[in-house]
């Protein structure tokens, strides 16, 4: 297993302090602060622990009140808040130097039969048939500042292709659609509840990204201010984060110096595993730098 796959399930297996006290560390992927993902996979992780086995998390909703410190950990406290015949609920907050940095509420379920549908899986490219996204230009890298050169190395956990790809730093306006297809770069244990904190994790790539395409605006840029507002999540069936997922993201709106992105989750045979919105914050300012 690679270094960085092995980090990341670190970072997910939380240290028990008590019944309901967790404790997590963090990783510097190239961001400003603690990447939001981590937090949702870390609060994830930790209410799953609290939970008895054979029901699975089928909902969560969260709300990111503060900017994490990357160089310290982060506690979070589960409020065991009910256990019913079918469901289970479950609130956490994650604290750091003493404030709340976010709130989270997640939902359990037993497993049941019922009705099913689903909308269909969007009409793309496989993921063998998409180029891996080619690497910056050496003499480019070598100018970008070290957090930079982190986000935009090859040696993260997870990889990504791009259906439309973009150039994050001179980005083109388009409309608010993108399709990216996502895996681990390793295999890791079959352990359902492992897998659904892997994608929490990974739901928090591109969906502020995909506010931001009709405007030719990054996150790169210096006079672009990106934040991550709350994000909610629903987890429909059982997947594999280490087999190619479609993540379909689209921005209905933005205003008010937010915007809305909404995303669906596909494996690779077309089944809905999931599905996610996200308000972020988005504020330009002056002129690029």
């Amino acid at each position: 297993m690679t270094s960085t796959v092995q980090e990341l399930l670190s970072l997910l297996q939380l240290e028990r302090l008590e019944d309901n006290l967790f404790r997590g560390e963090s990783r510097d992927i190239g961001t400003r602060c603690v990447f939001g993902g981590q937090v949702l996979g870390q609060a994830l992780s930790a209410a799953q622990q609290t939970v008895d086995g054979g029901r699975a998390a089928h909902s969560l909703h969260a709300y990111f009140l503060r900017a994490g410190d990357i160089e310290h950990p982060i506690i979070y406290n589960v409020e065991r808040t009910r256990d019913g015949g079918a469901f289970s609920m479950r609130r956490v907050t994650a604290i750091q130097h003493g404030q709340p940095i976010f709130n989270f509420s997640a939902s359990f379920h037993v497993e049941e039969a019922g009705i099913e549908h689903q909308s269909p899986m969007p009409s793309v490219p496989a993921p063998n048939d998409l180029k891996p996204p080619a690497p910056l230009p050496s003499e480019v890298y070598a100018q970008l500042p070290a957090k930079l050169q982190r986000w935009f190395g090859n040696d993260g956990p997870f990889e990504f292709r791009h259906v439309y790809p973009r150039d994050e730093l001179d980005p083109p306006k388009r409309p608010p659609l993108q399709h990216v297809w996502f895996r681990l770069v390793e295999r890791v244990p079959d352990n359902a509840p492992l897998h659904r904190a892997l994608l929490a994790y990974s739901s928090d790539f591109h969906l502020i990204g995909t506010t931001m395409l009709p405007h030719g605006i990054s996150f790169l840029q210096s006079n672009v201010q990106v934040a991550s507002l709350d994000h909610a999540m629903w987890f429909h069936r059982p997947c594999r984060v280490d087999e190619w997922l479609l993540y379909s993201c689209d921005s209905p709106t933005a205003q008010g110096a937010r915007g809305l992105a909404r995303g669906t989750i596909y494996s690779e045979d077309g089944r809905l595993v999931a599905s996610t919105t996200q308000e972020g914050l988005v504020r330009v300012r002056g002129e690029r730098d």
